[in-house]
């Protein structure tokens, strides 16, 4: 009998333990703990433009912060009338709050002037990429590269190309980095070291084809490094008559981008007459 009593005993204190375990109260949202935040010596900086990107944005920086254990990630919120700011700065993230919208791609220069780590890495609010596939850009960036570009050409086996990708190809062409195709700055994420950043300047990452330009005459090492396939990730942009609005400005900055690598390199940018004998044209 005394062995039934202290076995039945336990039960019912077991038992006990167990209620008041289910009755304590869950923790409140407030005791849950939040996203780590920023490394005090990053190694990497993130820098992430966004306008109106609440649904997207906590993804984007989780996956951004994976990229490395020394990282920062710098959220430049501008012209946003959503909770993004909200959210990256939960998220642990420096914000650079701007009210009024920026612009395109002065997001990249602002955050570029920010950011302290050595290696400083580009990608979108909006842009769904994984950190296994944002690593390799930071891997190129570790071995020796100055400029670790997105190996993405945009859509080529059009009829008719798009004048974006037209420009890509011929910008490099005249570059003469045909290797690189229709890979540029212009397309995120893409990295940059701490030197390149030194030699090109914030400024000037705000019209990513010139930037691209002077890379590649300022003799900076300049590389693809993982080909993450953007035009399926970016929403789709409204079109003004069946034109992208973007498309005008991009064209226009790689035109400039032209004229500054033949105001350099000379009318010819560098390349030979061939066999021409101009000189006996009267």
């Amino acid at each position: 009998m005394s062995l039934k009593h202290k076995r039945t005993s336990a039960r019912r204190t077991g038992r006990r333990i167990l209620r008041a375990a289910r009755r304590s109260p869950r923790p409140k949202r407030s005791d849950i703990a939040v996203s780590p935040g920023n490394h005090p010596e990053p190694y990497v900086s993130v820098i992430i433009p966004a306008m109106n990107e609440a649904g997207t944005i906590a993804g984007v920086i989780a996956e951004a912060r994976k990229v490395h254990p020394r990282c920062e990630v710098i959220v430049v919120v501008n012209g946003s009338t959503d909770k993004t700011a909200d959210i990256a700065t939960a998220m642990g993230a420096k914000v650079l709050l701007f009210r009024q919208a920026l612009g395109h791609d002065v997001g990249r220069s602002v955050g570029a002037e920010a950011a302290i780590g050595e290696i400083l890495l580009f990608t979108d609010g909006d842009l769904p990429v994984t950190a296994a596939q944002l690593r390799p850009f930071v891997a190129a960036i570790s071995s020796g590269a100055d400029v670790a570009l997105n190996d993405y050409s945009g859509p080529v086996r059009s009829a008719r190309p798009h004048p974006v990708v037209l420009s890509k190809h011929a910008l490099n062409l005249l570059l003469g980095r045909s290797d690189l195709k229709g890979c540029t700055l212009t397309a995120v994420p893409h990295a940059l070291s701490r030197g390149a950043l030194d030699v090109l300047g914030s400024s000037i990452l705000s019209k990513p084809p010139l930037a691209h330009a002077q890379a590649v005459m300022a003799g900076l090492q300049v590389q693809t490094a993982q080909h993450v396939p953007v035009g399926k990730l970016n929403a789709v942009r409204r079109k003004r008559r069946g034109i992208d609005p973007l498309q005008g400005i991009v064209v226009q900055d790689h035109l400039e981008a032209l004229a500054r690598v033949l105001e350099h390199r000379g009318p010819r940018a560098g390349f030979s007459d061939g066999t021409r004998r101009r000189e006996m044209v009267r």
